[in-house]
């Protein structure tokens, strides 16, 4: 496939890209600083651009089979500006414009409901403590999922809880817009790996996914 990858330089996003490299696919990665990139691979291509300007996104997202993006704030102070939402915007309006309707974006799992067999201290202590200390990320991320299911994409959105720099394993749990039961965890590689395997599932087309161990 001709993929595309924003939020390239981010965790997740460069194992989307190595991945995707290693499975044959060609990928474009859109970057600020192509200098934080560190895969490489023949059938990768750099678009170096302004991530607000709409007009220099059509060409990294013209005729792709599928957009994935990782884009998000690094941290509480950057959710704030809205940065999520801010940077998704002109890839949901570069997708309109060319016509490319796969894509695939990065949330977060505090987004889903809790199953009705979720633990005791993950529901009542875990959840709302984190939802607290990290509110701004949240607040940000949700103009950013109510923007991306208005579009007219083919839009899957990935809910991971807390991520963690391990290898991919290929062995994760997934469901549809609802966490899973006792999901605490996953690395970033697995969430790279879920997310390649769901662009052609269409079960997972305009609906929340939820991916944990």
């Amino acid at each position: 496939m001709k993929l595309t990858v924003f939020g390239a330089t981010g965790g997740i996003g460069q194992e989307i890209v190595k991945q995707a490299l290693g499975a044959g696919h060609q990928v474009t990665a859109v970057v600020r600083d192509p200098a934080r990139l560190t895969v490489t691979g023949a059938a990768l291509e750099v678009f170096r651009a302004d991530l607000r300007d709409t007009e220099a996104l059509r060409g990294a997202v013209e005729g792709r089979d599928a957009v994935l993006s990782g884009l998000g704030a690094r941290s509480p102070k950057d959710a704030r500006t809205g940065i999520a939402a801010a940077l998704t915007r002109p890839v949901l309006q570069a997708l309109d414009a060319t016509g490319t309707r796969r894509f695939l974006a990065v949330s977060a799992a505090p987004l889903a409901p809790e199953p009705a067999d979720q633990k005791f201290l993950h529901r009542r202590v875990v959840v709302p403590l984190i939802g607290t200390l990290l509110k701004p990320v949240y607040d940000d991320l949700k103009v950013m999922e109510a923007e991306v299911r208005r579009s007219d994409t083919d839009w899957t959105l990935v809910r991971p809880p807390k991520l963690l720099d391990r290898p991919v394993t290929g062995t994760y749990r997934t469901a549809l817009n609802v966490n899973l039961r006792g999901g605490g965890t996953i690395a970033r590689a697995d969430v790279a790996h879920a997310m390649l395997a769901m662009i052609d599932d269409p079960a997972t087309v305009q609906q929340g996914v939820s991916v944990a161990y």
